[in-house]
């Protein structure tokens, strides 16, 4: 059993503490869909901020941040990190998990490079070119969104940019499983994103696509719904979307999250998560999926998360979008390893991927290094076991997390 992936793998330069409504931060924030300007909870090309701001990036937040180097660095990007968190939950069932994508050739490479091999993820298909590492500042408001927190990205593209069809070989293809991560923010891979999941579905794989705000998209035609790859294909032949309540709304152009829900179905999405940050999860899977079929239903967030506010404190929400992937990653390669047939009920891997994002809640950036290996799949187990309790008489889940 083999899970590969492609799709945003960055550096993240986390500034923590940044008070979005604040003085310092207001000639930074976007005035208008699309103008440059930094969105809480959404994406800026360095380019384009730099437009905005009328200095380079690195000035504008130095002066935000009063100067004051970045409170850490991490690996980021919503396909490597929810990779990297499958590889760590799956380490000891024999399913290996590959990364394909691209970093530049200096120092932030170097670090990222040092950080991945610490992990269980394999790396074989990630290559280096010349030109800078994709990179990401994010800045991170704790008390945004009344002490949820929300954080904003400013991002350079770099060698992602580069990185496209023809850069994954059949290996890619050949896994059990694969995902499309963030492909938004490399447009040689998303300009081309029906095909290779067509290609990915005719090779036998359970394809999961997951999204990330679509400033690319929304800059060219903030009035009009988001493509997701260049043709109805992509939708008529994922078995899975992961994406969140803005992204589902800019993709399907509705108004409401049910809207975009009975959209998503109209255009024959066999199956769909929908997170909403503190607020509960919407899932849903259509007659001619992989899941055991259920109509438009929600689960809560962990709330052993919310009740542990002193952990949290430590942590920060960046990378709860990408671990919450991860879990659910992790938890469809046990059933497909362990039945090879039909899924079960989606509400399953739903639970998993709610306690590994909230798990995320409880560390700074996208990634936690273990200690030893089986540490993350104990932790988050032990959210699980919790989690079990909270949703009983909703949902019966295994009592074994991964089980």
């Amino acid at each position: 059993m083999r899970i590969a992936g492609c799709g945003c793998a960055l550096a993240d330069l986390i500034y923590t503490n940044v008070a979005f409504n604040g003085e310092a931060m207001r000639p930074l924030r976007s005035r208008e869909l699309g103008d440059g300007g930094v969105v809480p909870g959404g994406l800026v090309f360095a380019e384009d901020f730099q437009k905005f701001v009328g200095m380079s990036s690195e000035d504008a937040i130095a002066a935000l941040v009063g100067g004051r180097r970045p409170d850490h660095f991490n690996v980021g990007g919503p396909a490597i990190v929810a990779l990297i968190l499958a590889a760590q939950l799956l380490a000891g069932d024999q399913i290996a998990v590959d990364y394909f994508g691209t970093t530049g050739q200096d120092e932030l490479a170097e670090r990222i490079r040092t950080l991945v091999a610490q992990t269980p993820l394999g790396t074989a298909d990630y290559t280096s070119r010349p030109g800078p590492t994709p990179r990401t500042l994010v800045l991170s408001d704790p008390q945004y969104d009344g002490g949820h927190g929300e954080r904003a990205f400013v991002n350079q593209i770099g060698t992602a940019g580069e990185y496209g069809p023809n850069d994954l070989s059949e290996r890619f293809f050949d896994a059990d499983l694969v995902l499309f991560g963030a492909t938004a923010l490399m447009p040689r891979l998303h300009g081309s994103l029906s095909r290779l999941i067509v290609r990915a579905k005719e090779k036998g794989s359970l394809v999961v696509v997951t999204t990330v705000y679509d400033f690319p998209s929304e800059q060219r035609a903030p009035d009009k719904p988001w493509p997701l790859g260049e043709d109805e294909r992509s939708w008529q032949h994922m078995d899975l979307l992961i994406t969140d309540r803005e992204e589902a709304l800019r993709l399907s152009g509705a108004a409401t999250l049910s809207e975009a829900v009975d959209l998503f179905r109209d255009r024959r999405l066999a199956a769909c998560i929908i997170t909403a940050g503190p607020d509960p999860v919407t899932f849903y899977a259509a007659e001619e999926s992989l899941f055991e079929r259920c109509q438009p239903s929600t689960l809560p967030v962990s709330s052993a998360v919310g009740r542990n506010k002193d952990a949290c404190a430590a942590g920060d929400t960046t990378g709860c979008g990408d671990n919450f992937a991860g879990g659910v990653l992790a938890w469809l390669a046990c059933q497909r390893a362990g039945e090879k047939k039909e899924l079960r009920p989606l509400s399953l891997p739903v639970a998993a991927g709610i306690c590994a994002g909230g798990a995320a809640r409880f560390h700074l950036g996208g990634i936690k290094l273990e200690s030893q290996p089986g540490e993350r799949r104990r932790e988050i187990g032990q959210l699980y076991a919790d989690y079990r309790s909270q949703v009983a008489s909703t949902v019966t889940l295994p009592k074994k997390f991964l089980g």
